[in-house]
């Protein structure tokens, strides 16, 4: 991807923080290092009492309402991934991705400030790094800020992540670590290798000062597995007693329309990754003799490549015929045990992985000129690069026999399927002729893609600050604070593709009679492309499966081969030479830039406050504002006339932010806290670009719009926490007022250009019609020129609210005899209603949430079992696999707005862990991720599954060290 850059501010920016960082690498390098060690404050803790009770102490002292997890030592957090750490925390939920934490909601809001050693930290999107990309081993806390101060960065809804790293001067004594695991993945039955460093000393240079470095890398190689079942929900009458006629005698009895809901296109995916991730951080510090100020230079960077195997077993058509004594109906009018009798299997094989590099580096530092005056600055530079391939080989069912008859038509490859639907695990998937999807004689060769996406997502900031101590002689203004910061964003995604379509129906010979291309004709002349998979053993093995399942056995072309996207070319040119769809040149030549998949977005923002924290004994006060100004321009592509013109749009903004967060010493061990503030989250990239992102097979899309306003929110706290010993328990009422939530609209939009090449137009009940009067879709004899791309954007709307209750309780019980004094627990729960215009709940927030650690730790024995829980929520709106429930299900008059929303269903995990102190020094390690091999359920509205995922319970042992 070519970026082409102007002098712009990011330009001076980035100039002046390098002149910074040459100059102090002078200043570093003309000083000798004396090798005494010199002894500054003891930060390190060690051991899971250790910890709970440093977070506990970090959460009394702060001025603000916050939670944090504080390492067992340098480099160890209590779990191996940020966000399965977090999720310990009172308010806090996650969702994960092949059973990895992977995001982290506050208070159910995702639309977060993720940031390390408070500067910024980015991926592809607004809300920063993908957590399973960032080493959990390079921390020493990490703090969820849930009231702002007018100093911080602007930009979180929920809260503000922090990550902090250990910092060189802050070791008592030299340190250095190294960790080596392995891990196992039950699913995938792969052991990987986790390794981790650190290193870290500091140096007296006598009348030079102090100078401290420290240096961390992290290695981890993991292949992961998920299965995934799924089928599209649909609603309608069904002659249940099969007389021929359906009447009123057919109705189903738990749904108020009398419709039943039934499943169709039943998909069986079962796909494996292989991550490896690498990352360093390094920081180096120097303090003058004098003690009045300090330096540091940070740098951090991680890199992730990898791969993904996956299928998709997909059979559609067909209408539910019903068997009477055996079909029954379901709880929420599901109709159970039927039969297709005319199916059609569709078969692909495909690969997709996002590659990513990222940095994150920062020069800085403080100076006291006076005993009342402190100035600090910091230029911070971060970029995220992101490059997703993604490859898929399809097939279709084709009926061989009919085809060598001489039939001119599509000749679909029908077969009959039995179906029973399950709420706890994968459905039973019978069919007539077993495994269907092994057969390679009816496959026929459908189509071919290979896209590439590029997303780069760059940002520079400066900052400045002032602080004055007790200013006018006021002594109940402990320090007056001020400051700037500007930042400059470059946002690009670019995207190329290549495709062929329709090959099965579409192919001539070099004489123009019709062809097609069998999966055992590609076997036969590339005898390496065609494999024969079997899940059969382990398909679903956690949960179990009801009965047969004959999607888990296939032949398919081979995932391997698929992600070498040269070799797969030069195969689908060959199987297409002499063709009237020959491919000519190379695949260079062959990849076509993708107009409408392109956006850049240009974001300069500039900020400053002014905060006074203030002291009147027990009363204790931080207050002030921030005020933000944002600029932002958007560009794309668009089509005038089939032919892409590049436009831009944008929109700018101020925001004023006033905080106020005031902590009551009721006695010496209780405390109470007050906060309110405004806050705001500007829109994602993707909801600020124009640019289309398709999906669905070109048949849908969704657009940005560079008009959005931010999300803005105005909220409040009331805590209660009590302390005694090392132990404490919490609670906290919140309310959020949410503005400007967004609502989409849809339309049909005419663009030939896509549909015509790219558009999957077999699937035409689910392509709108461009002429028609509001959303109407084609049928099987709407012609190609009326075929049009549904297409929604967002808006800005009304306002949304969320309020709750956290509490929290921590107790060591060591005032327990002997061995016994080693127990100790930790809980959590969170009660959060929210509520939106429409009626319906927020996305991703459940109204109980429920977290517990019981642990054990007694002379050198470690041991904990850590429960989380979360009971339903709305996943995501307008699924398209549930779009058809609603008031077809539920009758007139029903809660229409949840027409198509997809709820996740109550998720549970344990998780396991030990250690063992062989000496001071030396320490084994083992753990046990998702012990109990909990699925993950997505239903519609009423409650009928539509979708269950199994992902890998993970296993780790390994040793640690300490020099």
């Amino acid at each position: 991807m070519k970026n082409y850059k102007n002098f712009t501010r990011q330009n001076v920016m980035r100039d002046l923080g390098l002149l910074m960082l040459s100059a102090s690498t002078m200043a570093f390098a003309s000083s000798a290092m004396s090798q005494d060690s010199a002894v500054m404050e003891e930060v390190v803790t060690t051991g899971i009492r250790h910890s709970m009770e440093a977070a506990a102490d970090a959460k009394r002292d702060d001025s603000r309402v916050v939670d944090a997890v504080v390492a067992e030592d340098i480099g160890k957090l209590p779990d191996n991934n940020i966000a399965e750490a977090l999720q310990r925390v009172t308010g806090v939920s996650i969702n994960r991705d092949f059973g990895v934490g992977s995001e982290v909601s506050i208070r159910g809001l995702k639309q977060n400030r993720v940031e390390v050693n408070g500067r910024s930290l980015l991926g592809d999107s607004r809300s920063g790094i993908d957590f399973q990309d960032f080493p959990a081993d390079f921390l020493s806390k990490v703090e969820v800020v849930k009231s702002p101060t007018p100093e911080m960065i602007e930009g979180a809804l929920g809260g503000t992540i922090s990550l902090v790293t250990a910092r060189p001067l802050d070791l008592a004594e030299p340190r250095a670590s190294i960790s080596a695991q392995g891990e196992y993945a039950d699913k995938a039955d792969h052991w990987a290798p986790i390794i981790s460093s650190s290193f870290g000393d500091s140096w007296d240079l006598g009348d030079a000062g102090t100078f401290g470095a420290m240096a961390s890398l992290s290695y981890q190689d993991r292949t992961l597995r998920r299965d995934e079942s799924l089928v599209q929900l649909m609603v309608g009458p069904v002659d249940f007693n099969n007389d021929g006629v359906i009447d009123a005698a057919d109705a189903a009895k738990n749904t108020p329309s009398g419709n039943y809901i039934y499943a169709r296109e039943h998909t069986y995916n079962p796909r494996t990754e292989d991550r490896e991730r690498t990352a360093f951080n390094l920081s180096f510090q120097w303090a003058p003799a004098s003690e009045k100020g300090q330096f540091y230079l940070d740098l951090t960077a991680t890199e992730r490549s990898g791969s993904q195997e996956t299928f998709s077993l997909l059979h559609v058509g067909g209408t539910p015929v019903a068997t009477p004594g055996v079909t029954h109906e379901g709880p929420n009018g599901e109709l159970q045990n039927f039969t297709y009798e005319a199916v059609q299997p569709l078969l692909t094989a495909g690969s997709s992985f996002r590659n990513n590099e990222t940095y994150s580096h920062a020069f800085g530092g403080e100076w006291e000129f006076t005993d009342k005056l402190k100035v600090s600055g910091e230029f911070a530079t971060a970029e995220s690069d992101s490059y997703t391939p993604f490859s898929e080989f399809r097939f279709r069912g084709t009926d061989r026999a009919k085809e060598g008859d001489g039939h001119t038509a599509e000749n679909q490859w029908y077969v009959p399927v039995t179906f029973v639907n399950n709420s706890n695990g994968a459905p039973i998937v019978d069919f007539a002729d077993d495994y269907v999807f092994a057969d390679q004689q009816n496959q026929a060769f459908r189509r071919y893609d290979d896209t590439r996406t590029y997303v780069a997502n760059q940002e520079d900031a400066l900052r400045f600050d002032l602080e004055y101590a007790q200013p006018f002689g006021l002594e109940w203004v402990s320090a007056l604070k001020t400051g700037v910061r500007v930042t400059s964003r470059d946002y690009e995604r670019e995207q190329y593709l290549f495709r062929i379509d329709n090959i099965f129906k579409s192919l001539t010979d070099s004489d123009g009679n019709p062809d097609i291309i069998w999966m055992e004709d590609i076997a036969a002349q590339f005898p390496n492309a065609i494999t024969e998979y079997d899940f059969t053993g382990d398909a679903f093995e956690h949960t179990g499966r009801a009965g047969a399942y004959d999607l888990a056995k296939l032949a398919s072309f081979d995932t391997r081969l698929l992600q070498d996207q040269q070799a797969t070319f030069d195969i689908v040119q060959a199987l297409l030479a002499g063709t009237n769809m020959q491919i000519d040149g190379t695949l260079a030549d062959n990849l076509a830039f993708n107009e409408a998949g392109y956006s850049a977005i240009q974001e300069d923002t500039s900020a400053m406050y002014l905060q006074a924290n203030l002291d009147f004994g027990d009363v204790r006060a931080v207050v002030g504002g921030r005020y933000v100004s944002t600029d932002i321009d958007a560009t794309a592509y668009q089509s005038v006339d089939g032919v892409y013109e590049k436009v831009s749009d944008g929109a700018s903004y101020n925001d004023f932010l006033p905080s106020l967060n005031v902590t009551w010493d009721i006695t010496e061990d209780t405390l109470m806290r007050f906060a309110a503030a405004k806050v705001m989250r500007r829109a994602d990239f993707e909801q600020l670009s124009p640019a289309y992102a398709f999906r669905d097979a070109y048949i849908a899309a969704s657009r940005g719009n560079p008009e959005l306003e931010p999300y803005r929110a105005t909220q409040y706290d009331i805590a209660a926490e009590h302390y005694w010993s090392s132990n404490m328990v919490s609670a906290t009422l919140f309310y959020k007022d949410v503005a400007s939530f967004l609502t989409r609209s849809y339309q049909c939009e005419n663009l030939p250009e896509i549909v015509v090449p790219l558009t999957n137009k077999s699937d035409y009940e689910k392509i709108c019609r461009w002429q028609a009067d509001g959303i109407q879709f084609a049928n099987a004899n709407t012609p190609v020129s009326e075929m049009g791309i549904l297409v929604d954007q967002v808006a800005n709307g009304e306002d949304g609210k969320v309020q709750g209750i956290e509490l929290g309780y921590q107790q060591a019980f060591d005032f327990l005899p002997g061995r016994w004094s080693g127990l100790g627990i930790s809980a959590n729960y969170t009660y959060a209603d929210s509520s939106t215009p429409d009626g319906v709940p927020m996305e991703d927030i459940s109204k109980n949430t429920f977290n517990t650690q019981l642990y054990y730790e007694y002379e050198g024995l470690a041991i904990r079992l850590a429960y989380t829980f979360r009971d339903r929520f709305l996943d995501a709106e307008e699924t398209k696999r549930v779009l058809p429930l609603g008031e077809l299900a539920l009758g007139a008059g029903s809660d229409d707005p949840t027409l198509g929303n997809d709820y996740r269903e109550d998720l549970a995990q344990l998780d396991l862990s030990a250690s063992y102190d062989i000496t001071d020094d030396i320490t084994v390690i083992a753990n046990v991720t998702n012990l109990t091999g909990e699925p993950t359920i997505n239903t519609g509205t009423n409650g009928s599954v539509f979708q269950v995922m199994e992902n890998d319970r993970r296993f780790v042992l390994g040793i640690r060290a300490n020099f």
